[in-house]
This record gives C-alpha cells, structure tokens and sequence, in this order.
C-alpha cells in the first residue's frame, strides 16, 4: 500500500457552512493538518461545518481521534460537524467502530450543506 499525503482545503472561506474538503490518508503523521484546519474553523452555535471525506482514502486511530475531538469541539459550542462522502470501507469502519451513533453521514457534501440550511 502506498500512502499518499494529506491535503485539507476549506471552502468556501467565509461562508456560513464551510466546507472542509480532506484528500488523502489520515494517520498519525498527516492528522496534525486536519487537527490544525479544524481548529482553525469557527463553530457557531446553531452552524456547522461539512466535512467533505470523498477524497480520504485511509483513516487509522490517530485520525479517528482528530475526528472526535472536531465533533466534540462542535458540540461544546452548541453547532454541527457532518461527515460527507466516506467511501463504502471507511463509512464501515465508521459504524464498527459505533459512530454512526453520534456522526451524522451524508453522501455527498452538498446534501451535507442543505441539511444544515434547514437546521
């Protein structure tokens, strides 16, 4: 398996549900690109942000992590993170791992940002 880099891009900046495009593999070494752009993204109670994983090809433990906390920190602020786009092996993990339970899956990031505008 060759692992690939990790590129995160937010767009549109500035917009009132941003989203966080993120390509490539998520693991301990390229987490911190992923932990900085969400922490970097402001949470406004009642907003959200989309996280647009059609192009992650691997998440390992470390990037399940960066994951939890980006949801958890949403949830303290009283606002959303929605997951769009996961492969069918990672939305599997995903629901092994029992997340399913609190992260909410869309197919897509534009179904993802229309959930959010009738939140």
């Amino acid at each position: 398996m060759t692992k690939q880099g990790l590129t995160v891009t937010l767009s549109p900046e500035g917009s009132e549900h941003p989203v966080l495009r993120v390509a490539g593999d998520l693991d301990f070494h390229t987490s911190p690109r992923l932990r900085e752009a969400l922490e970097s993204v402001t949470f406004a109670a009642g907003g959200g942000v989309v996280l647009d994983l059609s192009g992650l090809a691997y998440c390992d433990s470390t990037g399940v992590t960066v994951l939890v906390a980006g949801y958890r920190r949403a949830q303290a602020a009283e606002s959303r993170i929605l997951f769009a786009g996961l492969n069918s092996d990672l939305l599997q993990m995903f629901r092994i791992l029992g997340l399913d339970q609190a992260f909410s899956f869309y197919p897509d990031p534009d179904e993802a940002v229309e959930a959010l505008r009738r939140h």
